[in-house]
């Protein structure tokens, strides 16, 4: 199984959600690809956010090896799901892949634990550490479920 989890600049959302379902893989044996990546150029190369790592941290998961890198229409041919973390993301996502866009590999994030809202994970960029462990949860609550769900695809 080969995920890629998606948001805006690839230093909050994907980072952690990136780091969680990897983590749950690994306690659970399963050989997944887990990758992350943003739509947007703005941190290509940096590592998460300051508060994305404490977060992952204090929950026993290390992300500050990854680096930001952007989403490209190749993404499409690499991964079997690709999840965006909110809707200006979504389409985003369906903008960059132009032709090469099988959107039929492209899922709402949320929709694992909310189907059929399209509802969007909360960017955190904007404010403290406080909203960066509420998207902790609100994550590590739905990787749970992307886990469960797709456990007999080792």
């Amino acid at each position: 199984m080969r995920i890629l989890m998606v948001c805006l600049g690839n230093i909050c959302r994907s980072p952690i959600a990136e780091g969680v379902l990897k983590h749950k893989a690994n306690e659970l044996g399963l050989s997944w690809q887990v990758d992350s990546a943003g739509t947007e150029p703005y941190h290509i190369g940096e590592a998460p956010h300051r508060f994305s790592q404490k977060v992952c941290l204090r929950n026993g998961i290390d992300i500050s090896g990854q680096r930001a890198r952007q989403f490209t229409a190749s993404d499409f041919e690499k991964y079997d799901i690709i999840y965006a973390m909110a809707d200006d993301v979504y389409r985003e996502i369906k903008r960059i892949g132009g032709n090469k866009a099988n959107m039929n590999r492209v899922a709402y994030f949320l929709n694992e634990v909310m189907p059929g809202s399209d509802a969007s994970v909360p960017d955190p960029w904007y404010g403290g550490e406080d909203g960066f462990t509420e998207v902790f949860d609100l994550i590590n609550k739905t990787c749970d479920v992307i886990a469960d769900k797709y456990a007999q695809h080792k």
